[in-house]
């Protein structure tokens, strides 16, 4: 069952006073706001904020997280708490506007708000809606997506139904901002085609910026199945956590999802294999606290670290295959799967890219074959996978894309894989990867839209028999 929910954005500018300094700053949020449901003021609405957080001269937090209480007339406030960085600390800004009918266009505009750090004050200072600068824009970005009540965790369950000549996959990317440091989680399942038993795998991997990957492998144990996720031992994946252990390495992480979920293929194929193999995110991204040790001592500690999990459901590995997972700042995410599949026939066209960049809260192209099937009139999209450097470009609407993705050597771990029919192939994978994307849009000519430049924090990988 589908509803309608709200989405807008909102940019707030002000000063503020930061505890022991004895002169304001300047101050600007760039702010997207989603609630589940349409906003009407006779009811009190709770949407979650993402966005900038600027302060001149100490802070620019484009990861900024938080919620919005809008409740006009029941408790005459709109109420804003946000969550950001400032020199590594953790502050939290606590304010709202009083909406008074006697002010109205006072009370509307203005948001006095004060900072708080675990618990303590921190400054206190004013925000302004500008009215001639923002008024248009905001009004613009107001849209009323589909929405559902939608599960993460429901997506973690096993697809796994004892078939053989299957293998599933959960995994997991993501990246330290305090160090740069990537980390992989591989948990996987194989039911071998000759009928023999299944069993579970997988591995853990660190990316440091100024140092070898690291890895270490878990199993193979007889796959035990499960309703809620992955387990083999005592390494597990369950709703909002993950833990275990391989080798020197052990893990314990919660997990928050922050965002929708990312269908990468069509979304019936997930629940219908009918394709050599699917793929999807239950949520665009998420939030990861804990600690990843490794056996000499080491401690990777992990406070509120941007990633994903995604999920593998099919027959084996591609022929060839890359994969990227980036992560664009205030809630955008690009994903991407290019692959030539092992099925005769198909084995001889070039790789099929699937394409989704989740950017405003909308997501485009607007349907996940756009980008692997060319329809008149637009060239299909296209992938050339060599290393150390990939690309991908296309066009889909008034839109082109063109993607490049670098995995320098030193930083790339290569891996291999068995499919169910015993056949092996390799991937080489980067969790502190480069990637560039470039987006263009088309009005009369074709004019920049969006740049990003990503230096070690893009997750891609690219694999090959």
């Amino acid at each position: 069952m589908s509803a309608r929910g709200t989405e807008f954005r909102e940019t707030l500018l002000g000063r503020v006073r930061l505890d022991g300094e004895d002169r304001e700053r300047p101050v600007r949020l760039d702010l997207v706001a989603r609630a589940g449901t349409v906003v009407l003021p006779h009811r009190t609405t709770r949407a979650r904020l993402t966005g900038r957080v600027r302060i001149a001269g100490r802070a620019d937090d484009a990861e900024a997280v938080g919620e919005l209480e809008i409740s006009p007339l029941a408790r005459r406030r709109i109420r804003y708490r946000i969550t950001f960085t400032l020199e590594g600390r953790r502050l939290e800004l606590d304010g709202w506007k009083s909406l008074s009918p006697a002010r109205p266009v006072t009370s509307m505009t203005v948001l006095p708000y004060s900072l708080h750090e675990d618990g303590r004050p921190a400054g206190q200072g004013t925000l302004r809606f500008p009215l001639g600068t923002g008024l248009l824009p905001f009004v613009a970005s107001f849209r009323f997506p589909r929405t559902s009540a939608h599960d993460p965790g429901r997506d973690l369950a096993a697809r796994w139904d004892g078939r053989p000549g299957r293998t599933e996959v959960w995994y997991t990317t993501l990246t330290d901002p305090a160090t740069g440091t990537g980390v992989w989680l591989h948990h996987e399942v194989v039911a071998p085609t000759d009928g023999s038993a299944a069993y579970a795998h997988g591995w853990a991997a660190l990316f440091p910026q100024d140092g070898p990957v690291r890895h270490a492998r878990f199993g193979p144990v007889p796959a035990t199945g499960g309703t809620d996720g992955f387990t083999a031992g005592d390494v597990r994946v369950a709703p909002g956590a993950l833990s275990g252990s391989a080798g020197p390495l052990t893990w314990s992480l919660t997990e928050t999802p922050q965002g929708p979920p990312v269908r990468t293929f069509p979304r019936w194929s997930w629940r219908h294999p009918w394709l050599p193999a699917s793929h999807m995110l239950p949520a665009s991204r998420c939030r990861y606290t804990g600690t990843v040790r490794h056996g000499d001592g080491e401690e990777l500690r992990l406070d509120g670290a941007f990633g994903a999990s995604a999920r593998i459901y099919g027959h084996g590995n591609a022929a060839r295959w890359a994969w990227l997972h980036a992560d664009l700042g205030g809630g955008d995410v690009l994903e991407i799967v290019a692959a030539v599949s092992t099925r005769p026939g198909l084995d001889r066209l070039p790789p099929l890219v699937f394409l989704r960049l989740l950017r405003g809260g909308r997501t485009w192209p607007g349907r996940a074959e756009r980008s692997a099937v060319g329809w008149a009139g637009a060239g299909r999209f296209t992938a050339d996978l060599a290393l150390p450097r990939w690309r991908v470009t296309g066009r889909a609407g008034l839109r082109r894309i063109r993607v490049t993705v670098t995995q320098p050597e030193e930083r790339t771990l290569a891996l291999d894989y068995t499919d169910p029919d015993g056949s092996a192939a390799v991937c080489r994978n980067s969790e502190s990867a480069d990637a560039e994307i470039h987006l263009e849009r088309w009005w009369g000519r074709w004019r920049p839209e969006a740049h990003w430049r990503l230096a070690g924090t893009a997750h891609a990988e690219v694999g090959e028999r």
